[in-house]
């Protein structure tokens, strides 16, 4: 049984030291509330003076509803009792429990009698009903393992106790709406008995309170009210808004909701599904993980070493991770340099750009790490404009399927042999290569290459380079669209007339936007035995549309419309596809020119097009440009039948409606939207804006997409993420301030229809953000075993540095309360 350690309350122990000794008389259920105020003269703690059962109550299971208060009775409780009572008397027999309600205090300190239930329900409202040693008694039942429940008001009571306090896990700020208004609730937990039952987002009318201080990972929170969807007031919370949570506490189990507040809502079904599974749990019924989310239960650990000096020993400049199933992590750096080697930017000379992209190996069982190779590539001409620097190099990483068996690594990279320096222009491919297990190398002469296409190089940025496997062994390819939006003022990247010897650098519908180019999307192709692939049914096009006289698309194009889709994941159990690429440049909208940067992450489970460069968010236009004159704005794209009328497209001109995306943000905020005019064009005015998603924000971003987490009941590791994390979508962002580091929830009816997700938290405590925590997150992917294994990039750009270093991320809250020997009823485990 995990016990939490707490702070006793002072003032009230220092009359308990005076006056408790011996046993305490004890009181019979139903009388008056109990007299108690604070004292000064702060004293030692107080040992309890009780010996109870451990743990309280057996296969006869009852609960006290303990309802006193020390003003007027609330409203609330002869409603309270009712739903607690019917509760207890209805649903399978082995969830039953019978009801005991007093307002006497005096049961705290008959150890006899109280030892007899299961669960200790605080219906009171508020204000100081315990004296020292009927706290003292309540705290000598949860040491002895009792549960408690504490319903709305009851984070009032025992306002002087520190224990009580630590027992109900938050304090209501003194300015809390006082009216009842309905409201949507989150529900991000769907195993623990008292919310798995509840819908995704549940709207409902109650008195929602704030918080003095954020219970948030130090509770493990299961339930959030959304504060765009009522008015919370001066004291709000903000997107972190808990409103029902739990905790293993003091040797016991502590539940609170917040809700409960109205009489109306004790005749709520779904409410009263909420207090029948946190009776579940409280009483010993079942069993639930109230840890999973309490930041203390997570180890962070650096696991790699700073490099040698003028040597890769640990780390090339990270770029991507992938995991092995024997628990090996094989990690790549992109190409650039060590800081202390000078880099060539010159494109006169033969080896400008010339660069290493290392192929680490991390074993987890010697701890130590090995260079198994590195390609010689085009990206290590370091910082600078985009006229300057490159992002290309080696992009990305993934093991076969069956690489147990056969050693096979698929690698996503810019060869510096097939650049051409005149033209300036290269070439990107994905290859396998073997890897030999003895002598831990990759064998360099063993390349096939599957696929390659032509990229330019004249300009940076954003190359891509994501993969990953569905469940048909199909691999998924992420492309950059390296074309700068420098000279359409960041906005959309549709300038038709920068091109250097006739290939233009800053016209994505050139790329993204074209349907015959591999450039700007996400692949899927399904590599074949022999080095070659072949194209699975369903992409986005065949490659052989007859449509504007034919030869105008490419059937390996599973989506399109994307800009830098570094880090792309496949949820294996559903085949969603999800995606993250960084938006333009621009900082605030334009109601000339459209949006501002957005940052996009989306849930993928069609082909499709995801709107660059002609829409962003959830279908937010950009304006169009054209010849002659790139600066005057043309029509808004219409986002539902969208035009590539480029003069570099060599594509279709009708191109496949766009989809919305499921996550955007900004400087502005998360989710921006504006009011929208008859042809469906928002305002793009600031002062008109509203968060959808105010869990996040950009400014400096750059999307970090993460895995999907999947939990494995049949493991045995004991590293392993809890089963509350199963089915989150993690999202991330290069930069740790205001950005998302956050696991998200969606709806399986409108997820890759454009839906919101339904529910966020952050990550940044679990997942340590600062200077020296995981400043620059830049890949995450869950090993067999359930642990993270996290990428951190570092603090200098275009090289690697001594905080360059993969990191492990592993869980130790143990599992799920209480234990299954001390069930009330065995049968009913869960």
């Amino acid at each position: 049984m995990q016990r939490t350690p707490h702070h006793r309350s002072r003032t009230r122990r220092g009359l308990a030291a005076a006056v408790a000794t011996g046993a305490l008389t004890a009181s019979l259920l139903g009388g008056n509330a109990a007299s108690a105020r604070p004292y000064p003269e702060p004293a030692d703690r107080l040992p309890t003076t009780l010996s109870l059962p451990s743990p309280p109550g057996g296969a006869n299971v009852k609960v006290l509803v303990f309802h006193a208060s020390a003003d007027d009775e609330s409203p609330t409780v002869d409603a309270g009792i009712a739903a607690i009572e019917k509760i207890g008397l209805s649903g399978p027999e082995a969830g039953r429990f019978k009801t005991v309600a007093s307002d006497d205090a005096g049961v705290f300190t008959n150890a006899k009698r109280l030892g007899t239930f299961n669960a200790v329900v605080f219906l009171t409202g508020g204000g100081d009903v315990l004296d020292p040693e009927q706290e003292a008694g309540l705290e000598a039942y949860m040491e002895a393992g009792g549960g408690f429940l504490g319903i709305h008001d009851a984070a009032r009571t025992e306002p002087y106790s520190d224990w009580f306090t630590g027992l109900v896990g938050a304090r209501p700020a003194a300015n809390s709406p006082t009216t009842a208004q309905r409201a949507t609730v989150e529900i991000g937990d769907r195993s623990h008995p008292a919310t798995k039952n509840l819908p995704l987002e549940w709207k409902r009318p109650d008195k929602w309170l704030n918080w003095t201080k954020n219970p948030s990972g130090d509770v493990h929170t299961v339930a959030r009210v959304r504060e765009l969807t009522y008015k919370p007031g001066a004291s709000a919370n903000g997107w972190d808004h808990p409103v029902s949570w739990c905790r293993d506490y003091d040797g016991g189990r502590s539940f609170y909701t917040a809700m409960g507040g109205t009489v109306d809502s004790f005749a709520e079904t779904d409410f009263r599904d909420h207090l029948r599974g946190a009776l579940s749990w409280t009483t010993r019924l079942s069993q639930a993980d109230c840890t999973a989310t309490i930041n203390a239960n997570y180890k962070a650990e650096r696991l790699t070493q700073p490099n040698q000096p003028g040597k890769n020993d640990q780390i090339g400049e990270p770029h991507g991770l992938v995991t092995a199933a024997d628990g090996k992590v094989f990690y790549i750096g992109r190409g650039g340099a060590d800081s202390s080697v000078p880099v060539v930017t010159d494109w006169k000379d033969p080896n400008v750009g010339k660069g290493l992209g290392e192929i680490h190996v991390y074993d987890p069982k010697t701890k130590k790490v090995t260079l198994a190779g590195a390609l010689t590539v085009f990206g290590n001409k370091g910082g600078g404009d985009e006229l300057v620097k490159v992002e290309e190099g080696l992009l990305g990483i993934e093991l076969d399927p069956d690489f147990a068996s056969n050693g096979w690594v698929y690698l996503h990279y810019t060869p510096h042999a097939k650049i051409d320096r005149d033209k300036q222009m290269a070439v990107r491919q994905v290859s396998r290569f073997t890897f030999d297990p003895a002598t831990a190398e990759l064998d360099l002469a063993s390349e096939k290459v599957l696929l390659s296409w032509p990229v330019q190089i004249h300009s940076c940025c954003h190359a891509g380079g994501g993969m990953a496997w569905d469940s048909k062994d199909n691999l998924y390819i992420a492309t950059g669209d390296n074309n700068s939006s420098g000279f359409s003022d960041g906005y959309s990247g549709n300038n038709p007339q920068p091109n250097y010897k006739g290939v233009s650098f800053a016209d994505a519908r050139r790329t993204a936007g074209n349907t015959n180019n591999l450039n700007g999307k996400i692949l899927r192709i399904h590599p074949e035995d022999n080095g070659t692939y072949t194209l699975p049914e369903g992409n986005l096009f065949t490659g052989k549309e007859p449509d504007e006289g034919g030869g105008k698309t490419r059937g390996e194009i599973y989506v399109m419309g994307v800009r830098n889709p570094a880090r792309i994941s496949i949820d294996k159990s559903t085949d969603t596809l999800y995606a993250g690429w960084v938006g333009p440049d621009a900082g605030e909208p334009s109601t000339t020119w459209g949006p501002a940067k957005y940052d996009t992450f989306a849930a993928i489970t069609k082909p499709g097009n995801h709107g660059w460069p002609y829409c962003m968010g959830n279908k937010q236009p950009y304006r169009d440009r054209n010849l002659p004159d790139p600066g005057k704005p043309l029509g808004w794209y219409d986002c539902d039948a969208p035009k590539n009328e480029s003069p570099n497209n060599d594509g279709l001109v009708k191109l496949p409606p766009v989809t919305s995306n499921t996550i955007w943000y900004s400087p502005q905020g998360g989710g921006v939207d504006y009011p929208r005019d008859a042809d469906g064009v928002p305002s793009y005015k600031v002062e008109e804006q509203k968060q959808l998603l105010p869990w996040l924000k950009g400014g400096g971003q750059a999307t970090m997409n993460g895995p999907v987490y999947r939990y494995d009941a049949a493991s045995t590791s004991a590293d392993k993420w809890p089963a509350y994390w199963d089915g989150k979508w993690f999202v991330g962002d290069f930069y740790d301030a205001d950005q998302p580091r956050h696991a998200v929830l969606t709806d399986p009816k409108t997820v890759g229809k454009g839906g919101l997700p339904t529910h966020a938290e952050s990550l940044k405590k679990i997942i340590p953000v600062g200077a020296d925590g995981i400043r620059n997150l830049m890949d995450w992917k869950f090993a067999p075993d359930g642990s993270l294994y996290v990428l951190d990039y570092g603090r200098g750009f275009f090289t690697s540095d001594s905080k360059s270093a993969l990191w492990r991320v592993t869980y130790k809250g143990g599992g799920p309360t209480p234990a299954a020997a001390e069930l009330a009823r065995k049968a009913a485990a869960q």
